[in-house]
């Protein structure tokens, strides 16, 4: 249940970023939803592995390159989802830091405590 909650989280804060930039484009709430499963997927697998392999990097820009990362992983989503079209790197790149501020104004209103853990 808590999986399916933090999904429709993720899917309407990819529709609300969608609406607020005008070079990122989702056709519908399939789209979104896609979107929303593909970049969890990628950030749960593919993430990680581009972190170790510019540990190096990240650590001389002070963890600046991980905004870098994440704009590489939107453009990744666009390229595996059909529909998701994203126009450049830079609009990849306020995508990932706009969905990320959606994401957590929506989980904020979600009430519940961040630690889901039982007691």
């Amino acid at each position: 249940m808590n999986l399916l909650i933090r999904l429709i989280i993720s899917t309407i804060a990819v529709l609300v970023t969608d609406l607020l930039l005008s070079g990122v484009h989702a056709n519908d709430f399939v789209t979104g939803l896609l979107v929303a499963v593909v970049l969890g997927l990628l950030n749960t697998f593919i993430k990680p592995l581009f972190i170790l392999l510019t540990l190096p990097v990240t650590l001389v820009t002070m963890g600046l390159f991980l905004l870098v990362i994440n704009a590489g992983i939107v453009l990744l989503a666009a390229r595996i989802v059909p529909g998701f079209v994203v126009e450049s790197f830079w609009w990849a790149l306020g995508f990932s830091i706009v969905l990320s501020i959606v994401q957590g104004f929506l989980q904020a209103l979600d009430g519940r405590p961040n630690d889901r853990r039982p007691a």
